[in-house]
Parts: C-alpha cells; structure tokens; sequence
C-alpha cells in the first residue's frame, strides 16, 4: 500500500489530505483544514496529527503561468525542446524577466484544430519561490511539487467523449478546460476565495469564522428570493468574486470550439451553499455541479461528501504524489537523499514518535551488543555487513561529490557561455530593432512623397480637364441654347445647368456632349418648361474624362 500526505499551502491557510492507494482502491485516511501564522508550525502540527513523520510530501507551486506554443507534429523530441525553449525565451525577453529565474516543464497535447499540430501547455515557476518551499519543509521527504491548474484533474475520471471545465475556487481561481478527456487549456484568475475571505475577515477580524461563515452562507436562487437578509448578510462580501468568476468560465464555454458538457465546482468557495446552481442560472446549457473525487464510493459514505470537496485540491496534490496524472510536471528535483532507502535515512536506536530502529525492522533483528561478553558468530557477520554499509556508502558518497563538483563546474560553465550568447543575442535583437525602426521612417517618408507626387499630378488633370470641358462647349453648344452655369460637385462630376425654347435644342446639347465624350456617364433630366419665361430648363450631369 503506498501513501502520501498532500498539503495545498496558501498564505495563511494550509489544506491537508493524507491518501492511500492499494492497487485500485484509494482511501482518505484524515484530512483537515488549518489557518496558521507560522507555517513551520502548521506543518508540523499537521505531520504529527496524521502521523507522516516519513510520509511522502505532495505540494502546489506559487504563481506558476501557463504558457501555450503551437509545434508540427512531425518535429522530433529534441526539435520540439528547442521550439519551446525559444518560444519562452522570447516572452522572457519582451517582458524583460531573466529566463534562467524560472524553472519549466512542459506537456504536449493534441490541436483539436489542425490535426497536423501539437499544443505545448508550458508551465513556469520562479525558483527563489520553489527554495522557499523546500526550505520551509526541509527535514520531511517531498516528492512532488506540482500546477493546481493541471494536478485538479486527477480527481476526475476523464471521459474521451465528454468535454468539461473545472473551476477551482481557491486563493486565486484556476479555469481548466477538458476536451475529449485531455487538458487542453489553464487559464487563472486573480480573483477568488482569498478575496471574499479577505472582505469578510475585514470585518470579523478573524480568518476562521470568516470561512465558518462562507459554509454557512447561501446563494439567493430563483426558488429562494424569500430567504430574509439577515440570514445572508455576507453576501455583499461573496457575489462580487463570484460574478466575476461566472462571468468569465461563460465567456469561455461561448468561445469554445468544441461543446462544453459540464462545469465542475471545487475549492474553498465550492462550500457555498447554492453556488453550484447559482453558476448553473447562469450557464443554461452546461450542467453544473460539485466536484467529488472519482473514487468516493459507499465504504467512505459515513464521512459528509461536503468535507471531501472541502479538501479536494490536497487530494489531488496527493493522487500526483502516488503516481496519477500527467507525468512530467513535478517541479521538486531529486537530491541524493531522496535516492536513499528510507531505512537508510531513519536514525537507529531513536526514542518517540517520529524515530524508530528501521535498521533493525529490516533486518528482523535485534542490534544491542554487549562488549563485555565475547561476540556471537552473528554479531561478527552482522558488525562485518555494517561495516561493508558503511565503506559502501563512504565510497558512493565521495564518487557522488566528486561528480557533483564536476557537474557544477561544467554546469557554471554552460552558464557562463550562456550568458554571453544571451548577451551578444540581445545585441543582435536590439540592432534589429533600430534597423526596423529606420526602416518604418523611410517607408513612411516614401509613402508621403509618392501622396504628394499623386496630388500634384491630380491637380495638373484637372487644371487641364477643365479649359478643355469649356473648349468643348462652346464648339458643341447647338444654337438658340444658353448655359446659365457649369459646376464642379465633388471630384470629377460635373452639373451643367442649360435652357433653350425647344426640347430638341437641349436634346442635341445633350447628345453632343455624350457623343464627343465630352463627359461621361451622362444623365439629365427631362426638362422643366417655365411657364412664365417661355424657356425650357435642364440639369445635365457626367463625370470629366482624366485618365
């Protein structure tokens, strides 16, 4: 049976679940929920009441961000490597972050879009965060460090045929969305359970009862609207957050190519009561409900399902722990202590809860020796074995030390020459960048001077268009016709206001203009006789023929 203690670490709160596995079956053996003002303290409290003094360790990562790089299925794993370590760099770069600062891994998944790709779900943490976490469980046996926005799956049986997202509610809130069984997007949100605590603490003065408070809490619902303010007077506090975080996980569900079937509800905020069809009046079309752990079954039904969901995400850390999930994504490097049997690493001959002779439990032996009596043929064997342990591991630490030195050295190395292929890359990057610039200038110059070339040689047409429309004119004017005016409308159109005695005289104006080209797309009107002047009116429009 393998077990693993998962601790979901926030600010000032720390969730635990301690999870054992025993081939299919999975079983939560305690959890808890703690606020803390030293975290040490917390943890140590923690590993006591649950008893993991050499428990394996399964924790979140800090203000970790998801980044996502489009590859060809076709490249090669070491191509794929140096696509995406590029592809970071360059986001280091433009936002002027060192990118040796940051620790990465990365998991390749399917481009429901172009067949012919791969989508990078490229995951980064700061290290001086990570140091600060191992530093602040130094002495317990860590084995993982892993993404809340990618770990929150396990407790999911995935479905290929079923599309989802979980929102997990929890200090910030992470949006991860589910296709056909596989994560294929993380996105996070400031805005969370961190925030309604903090706007109830503010009032309250204390974290606890502001969470005891979130428990007892209920959603107005289209049933509900009789429920009395008094019995939700938080809620001020509470519906901000939540409309945002609503708002949000529908613009996704819209936007998705692929159909979302249902939205799961996890984290600290997921206690609320009514929040599951609080979010559900919202998203019509999708089911929404409480996220519960895939493997809670009737055996655990004595425990309330809302304390489950309470500590579902250090379950998930936990699930990561005994070996679930995407592999590849714990951030948590192996030392040579980890390396080690545990038998190894207990003390012998230790007193209290947390030290136990393991040595002698592995042997099935008992290792007191008595020095004035004359040893035992086994005592001999068994100081001869301890002491071929001992020389064994004398000389597998020295080589170890002499190739870590060595790997150091080179690896200083690497980061030196690193260093300046950076730098002389920057360089690059920056004289591309003037090179670009000039290159805009003049192209704008260019384009300012062809403009003006255009205008000059339009102003020219039509300083010659017009004396030759006059020219025009006058020699095709038939006689007993008068122009009364001639006007340039917009452009290239022109109107010519004409009136003659007869319908045929400005017929044949009309005629002449449009046979001689002397405009073109001619219209006029039918003509208007003026009653009192005895004359006949017309409005003849074309356009000047420039080329």
């Amino acid at each position: 049976m393998s077990t693993c203690l998962g601790l979901y670490i926030e600010d000032n709160l720390i969730k635990y679940a301690k999870v054992s596995k025993d081939n299919e079956l999975v079983k939560v053996d305690s959890f808890g929920i703690k606020f803390f003002d030293k975290l040490n303290e917390a943890i140590a409290q923690i590993v006591e009441e649950t008893y993991s003094y050499k428990t394996p360790i399964s924790i979140n990562l800090s203000n970790e961000t998801y980044n996502y790089f489009e590859l060809f299925s076709l490249l090669n794993k070491k191509d794929m490597q140096n696509v995406i370590d590029t592809e970071f760099e360059s986001i280091c770069y433009d936002n002027g972050l060192n990118k040796e600062a940051f620790e990465t891994r990365y998991v390749l998944v399917s481009d429901t879009e172009n067949k012919e790709k791969v989508k990078a779900i490229h995951v980064s943490a700061n290290k001086t965060d990570l140091a600060k976490k191992e530093q602040q469980l130094e002495g317990y046996k860590t084995v993982c460090a892993s993404p809340m926005g990618i770990v929150i799956g396990n407790l999911l049986e995935l479905k290929e045929k079923e599309n989802s997202i979980i929102v997990n509610i929890e200090e910030n809130t992470t949006i991860t969305t589910i296709v056909e069984g596989r994560i294929v997007n993380i996105e996070v949100m400031n805005e969370g359970a961190k925030q309604i605590l903090d706007n109830i603490n503010a009032k309250e003065n204390s974290y606890l009862k502001a969470y005891e408070i979130c428990k007892n809490s209920t959603i107005y619902t289209s049933e509900g609207r009789d429920l009395e303010y008094e019995e939700n007077e938080y809620l001020d506090d509470i519906m901000p957050t939540l409309y945002n975080i609503v708002g949000n996980v529908r613009k996704i569900t819209n936007e998705s190519l692929n159909k979302i079937d249902k939205v799961y509800l996890t984290g600290t905020a997921s206690v609320i009561n009514n929040i599951d069809i609080y979010f559900q009046d919202y998203l019509k079309d999708v089911k929404c409900e409480i996220l519960k752990p895939y493997f809670i079954n009737n055996i655990q039904a004595k425990i309330n399902i809302k304390d489950y969901i309470e500590v579902n995400s250090p379950i998930a850390l936990a699930l990561q722990g005994l070996g679930e999930g995407l592999r590849g994504m714990n951030f948590k490097k192996e030392t040579f202590k980890d390396k080690l049997p545990d038998w190894l690493t207990t003390e012998v001959g230790g007193s209290g809860k947390n030290k136990s002779n393991s040595l002698s439990k592995k042997l099935n032996i008992d290792l007191k020796f008595d020095f004035k009596e004359e040893l035992t043929m086994l005592e001999r064997n068994l100081l001869r074995i301890c002491g071929a342990l001992l020389l064994l591991i004398i000389v597998y630490s020295s080589i170890s030390i002499y190739l870590n030195s060595g790997i150091n050295k080179k690896e200083k190395e690497i980061m030196q020459a690193t260093g300046e292929v950076n730098s002389q890359i920057a360089l690059i990057n920056n004289d591309t960048n003037i090179i670009k610039t000039n290159t805009n200038k003049y192209k704008n110059m260019i384009e300012k001077l062809n403009n003006l070339n255009d205008e000059v040689a339009e102003k020219n047409r039509r300083k010659n268009a017009i004396p030759a429309l006059l020219n025009q004119i006058m020699f095709s004017i038939p006689k007993g016709v008068q122009i009364t005016s001639i006007e340039n409308t917009s452009g290239n159109t022109i109107v010519i206001n004409a009136q003659a005695n007869t319908y045929e005289q400005l017929g044949y104006l009309k005629a002449s203009i449009k046979n001689y080209e002397i405009l073109t797309n001619v219209i006029s009107d039918s003509g208007q006789k003026q009653t009192q002047e005895g004359v006949i009116t017309t409005v003849i429009e074309g356009t000047l023929p420039i080329e």
